[in-house]
């Protein structure tokens, strides 16, 4: 986790842990450490990674077992995908391309760029 990042701390830990779901470091079912351990682990306030907690709570990708711990629900790899399917286009492509444009970029050329990227990838 990088805490020198603009984004609030309580973000960055709900992000990492978003995260890791989709590439399955965390897996559902698993076990989340506890707030204290994120505390001690981050040196961070204990109600910082419960405020983190609280968010991914909220969206479904993690449940709370009273008395046992945060963990990853079995629904929230398919929840976070389809979230970032949702988002992806206006938070990510469309910047993206806006800039490859304002560079000078045709959109031949850019989709020639993401044809040779896709090729790489299946190649490797």
């Amino acid at each position: 986790m990088d805490f020198s990042d603009d984004r609030p701390i309580y973000l960055q830990i709900a992000d990492s842990i978003r995260s890791q779901i989709l590439t399955e470091s965390l897996k559902p079912g698993d076990q989340l450490m506890s707030t204290t351990q994120y505390a001690n682990t981050f040196r961070i306030n204990p109600a910082t990674a419960n405020k983190a907690f609280g968010l991914l709570v909220d969206d479904g990708t993690v449940a709370k077992r009273r008395g046992v711990g945060m963990f990853v629900t079995d629904e929230a790899p398919e929840i976070l995908r389809e979230e970032g399917k949702k988002s992806y286009v206006p938070n990510h492509l469309e910047p993206a391309l806006s800039e490859g444009l304002e560079l000078g970029l045709t959109p031949e050329e850019i989709l020639g760029l993401a044809r040779n990227f896709f090729t790489v990838k299946e190649q490797s």
